[in-house]
């Protein structure tokens, strides 16, 4: 195996570069020889085990697990995703966690079974609603070598789908949501982000999958669909805070939120609507980011533009009924639209793709990457990276330019990428999603279980993937974070034995030998 290593520099700068990005400002030092603990590996080959696999030199510790006790009479969640790593010092912090969904894997969390076309009782219901939403659990690494969870720690919190939320912005307390201003719980909890005033995003997902799932039961209430879909916040530091949904950033199938600030001071938070045929999205808001007011910048969360991308015209467009009367044609208020925000980015044409994921900003030149996992009603299996640039190198900007920066197959080595993640020399790291059902099959054969992998940005390797990390059987590895030393990399390893029809015969056995359950896990260097 060959042993790679990416020297920093830029290789394609120049005129041919500025010709096809005129926006783009180089910059000096963009690339240099410093090395991190995860930027000189060796890389691994696909496998089809059920191993959590990192090159040789890197270890891994099982930070928490689904089920485990976390203190104050509280457990840690199902199907763990995001994470979010607040630090304390530089050997402990805090770790927001999603808890995705339970789907048909209800088989281990409330004992039933999702093939048998049943309906869940009103008690596994309650189960389900328990082990969604995310946690806040307090990490310390021990004697500067291994991570744990401090049990019982007075951080130590769970959301979950019972947990009263508020609503913000144009759509609380419109008709389209019932008129309510607070909604019950969060679930559908897939990637997220981090706000400049040390909140942390969490997303709602394919919220309609569980809404749909717990359809049926006379002894419990009816969801109504619109109370989610939107972007959560939560302070991890305050345990008496209540969360918010910002209507604001729009009701779709939220990836993550990724925020930024634009040239005047404005608040920036893109997103992706992960599914077939769905859009890019960027909200600005109207007043600026004073980091005086600490926490209380979350208001402008609630007063802004929201756009969507027309990527024939390079354009962003507003959706906003002043900003673009076309949207009054269809509907009356803000909120109406921000409910609906699917049908309003299609009416004023937005441009339909190919399931939208992680949108996430390079720490160097500020252009946006986004992950689009794949459409196979487009015969795109293995999806593809955007390197989009917002003109004048500004996020406020309406308009901009963009190519594909990788393209899965293959030839890449890559397949369907899912979660993206800069590391502090500015290599993409992308975490690949193929269908457990598909896995090692057909066109998804060469590249084995779900991975993650290194993608230089710069030099003569860029676009180049380079295998880091291979998921167990059926799994998905997801939510990479760095801590800000660059000594950590916290990571969730989501659904293994995801096709379990059995449960007392488990596709996979990870990470105890018994039944298999999703973990989070630190990753460091062996010195």
């Amino acid at each position: 195996m060959t042993n790679w290593y990416y020297p920093f520099h830029l290789q394609n700068s120049g005129e041919q570069y500025q010709q096809y990005f005129p926006y783009v400002s180089q910059s000096q030092g963009l690339m240099s020889n410093n090395t991190t603990p995860f930027s000189q590996f060796q890389a691994i080959r696909p496998s089809g085990q059920d191993q959590l696999i990192l090159p040789r030199g890197y270890k891994y510790d099982i930070i928490a697990t689904w089920g485990d006790d976390i203190g104050n009479g509280e457990r840690f969640g199902f199907n763990n995703d995001f994470t979010c790593y607040f630090p304390i010092d530089s050997y402990e912090g805090l770790l927001w966690v999603n808890h995705e969904y339970v789907h048909n894997m209800s088989l281990f969390v409330s004992g039933f079974n999702h093939y048998s076309n049943g309906v869940r009782t009103a008690e596994q219901i309650d189960i389900e609603k328990y082990n969604l939403g995310g946690s806040v659990i307090h990490i310390r690494k021990e004697n500067g070598a291994n991570w744990r969870m401090i049990k019982g720690s007075n951080y130590n919190r769970r959301i979950t789908a019972n947990t009263p939320i508020d609503l913000t912005g144009p759509a609380k307390g419109d008709s389209a949501v019932g008129g309510v201003t607070e909604v019950v719980g969060t679930f559908a909890n897939c990637s997220g982000g981090k706000t400049l005033w040390n909140t942390v995003f969490s997303c709602e997902e394919n919220f309609h999958d569980m809404v749909g799932d717990w359809a049926g039961n006379p002894d419990v209430p009816e969801l109504d669909p619109t109370h989610y879909g939107w972007v959560v916040e939560v302070d991890p530091f305050d345990q008496t805070s209540k969360p918010k949904k910002h209507t604001m950033l729009g009701r779709i199938a939220h990836e993550n939120a990724m925020m930024t600030l634009g040239r005047s001071g404005r608040i920036v938070v893109y997103t992706g609507d992960d599914a077939k045929d769905e859009c890019v999205y960027k909200f600005v808001s109207d007043d600026v980011y004073r980091p005086e007011l600490g926490k209380r910048n979350s208001s402008l969360l609630e007063k802004g533009t929201l756009y969507v991308a027309d990527m024939g015209a390079n354009k962003w467009i507003p959706l906003d009924l002043n900003k673009t009367p076309k949207l009054r044609e269809k509907f009356k208020t803000q909120g109406e639209v921000l409910v609906n925000t699917r049908d309003a980015a299609k009416f004023v044409g937005g441009t339909p793709l190919d399931r939208p994921e992680d949108v996430e900003i390079h720490p160097f030149d500020g252009s946006v990457y986004i992950g689009f996992t794949n459409n196979k009603n487009h015969g795109n299996y293995f999806g593809q990276i955007y390197r989009l640039v917002e003109e004048d190198n500004n996020h406020e900007s309406t308009s901009f330019v963009y190519e594909i920066f990788a393209s899965g197959g293959p030839q890449s080595g890559f397949s369907c990428p899912d979660n993206l993640m800069f590391d502090q020399l500015g290599n993409l790291w992308v975490c690949t999603d193929i269908s457990s059902e598909l896995l090692n099959k057909g066109a998804y054969k060469p590249f084995g279980n779900n991975g993650l992998f290194m993608i230089p940005t710069e030099g003569p390797n860029r676009g180049r993937a380079i295998q880091f990390a291979s998921a167990p059987v059926e799994a998905e590895l997801t939510g990479t974070w760095l801590s800000p030393d660059g000594e950590t990399l916290f990571m969730s390893v989501q659904h293994p034995g995801e096709e379990t029809k059995d449960i007392s015969n488990p596709t996979s056995s990870w990470p105890f030998g018994d039944i298999p359950r999703s973990c989070v896990v630190a990753i460091s260097k062996l010195y």
